[in-house]
C-alpha cells in the first residue's frame, strides 16, 4: 500500500478569537470520521524555525490513495469546514501533497508524539537525478539517527497551493525529547545542510506535537 501523506499549514490572523480557533481545530480533527481518512491531526506548531515562515496551525492526513484524498477533499463536510471555519481566520494557507516512500507504522501517530515537517523549494533547473540525490539523503537519516519512529519523504504532486516547495518529508519521534536530541545530533545537521543546501531555494521546518482530542483546541 502506498500511503498518500496530505499536509496543511495555516496562518490564523493575529487579532482571531480563540473560539473561533478552537472551531476551527475541532472542525478540521472531526473530519477523522470520514471514509477515505486514514489518520488525521490538526492543532497549533510547536515552532517553526524558518525566518519565510510565520505559519501557526498544521494539519496532517494519510490516505490510502490519490483517490481517496480526492473524494476526501470534495466531501461537503471538508468544504463546509473550510468555508466556515478556515478561510474566514487564516491570512494564508500552504498545502503539500506526496506518495510516502515507505508505510509508515502506525497510520496514526499517538498522542504527545512529535513530527518534524519539512518543505524544500529547490532551485531552477535542478536535475531529476539531484533530486534523487536529496531523497536519498531523507531517507537514509532515520538508519544514521535513533530516536525516529517513522520518516516517509516525496515530490509533491499537488503544485496548485505548495507556494513552489516541490519536496517534502515527515519524521515522527516519541516525543519532542527525543525529536530536540536528533537536532543536535551532528551527523544530522550534516546530512541535512552540506548535502542538499547548494541545490536549495528555500526550506520551511515546522515542529508539530500531536495533541489529545481534548487539548487540541486549548493552546
Amino acid at each position: 500500500m502506498s500511503i498518500i501523506e496530505h499536509v496543511v499549514l495555516f496562518k490564523v490572523k493575529d487579532d482571531t478569537d480563540q473560539a473561533k480557533v478552537n472551531a476551527m481545530i475541532d472542525g478540521l480533527n472531526g473530519l477523522v470520521s470520514l471514509d477515505p481518512v486514514l489518520h488525521i491531526t490538526a492543532g497549533p506548531v510547536l515552532r517553526t524555525m524558518s525566518p519565510i515562515s510565520n505559519f501557526t496551525h498544521m494539519l496532517h492526513s494519510r490516505y490510502k490513495s490519490k483517490e481517496d484524498l480526492n473524494t476526501y477533499s470534495a466531501h461537503p463536510d471538508h468544504q463546509r469546514v473550510v468555508k466556515e471555519n478556515v478561510l474566514p481566520i487564516c491570512d494564508d494557507v500552504m498545502a503539500v501533497d506526496w506518495v510516502a516512500d515507505n508505510d509508515p507504522t502506525p497510520l496514526s501517530p499517538s498522542p504527545s508524539f512529535a513530527i518534524k515537517l519539512t518543505f524544500l523549494k529547490l532551485k531552477e533547473n535542478v536535475t531529476n537525478d539531484v533530486q534523487g540525490e536529496i531523497l536519498g539523503v531523507i531517507k537514509g537519516i532515520k538508519e544514521g539517527i535513533s530516536g525516529i519512529q517513522q520518516i516517509t519523504c516525496g515530490e509533491n504532486f499537488s503544485p496548485a497551493r505548495a507556494k513552489g516547495f516541490s519536496l517534502a518529508s515527515i519524521a515522527v519521534f516519541a516525543g519532542v525529547e527525543e525529536m530536540e536530541a536528533a537536532e543536535g545530533n551532528e551527523e544530522y545537521g550534516n546530512l541535512q545542510k552540506q548535502k542538499v543546501r547548494d541545490y536549495l531555494d528555500g526550506v520551511i521546518v515546522v515542529d508539530y506535537v500531536v495533541p489529545s482530542l481534548s487539548s487540541s483546541s486549548l493552546r
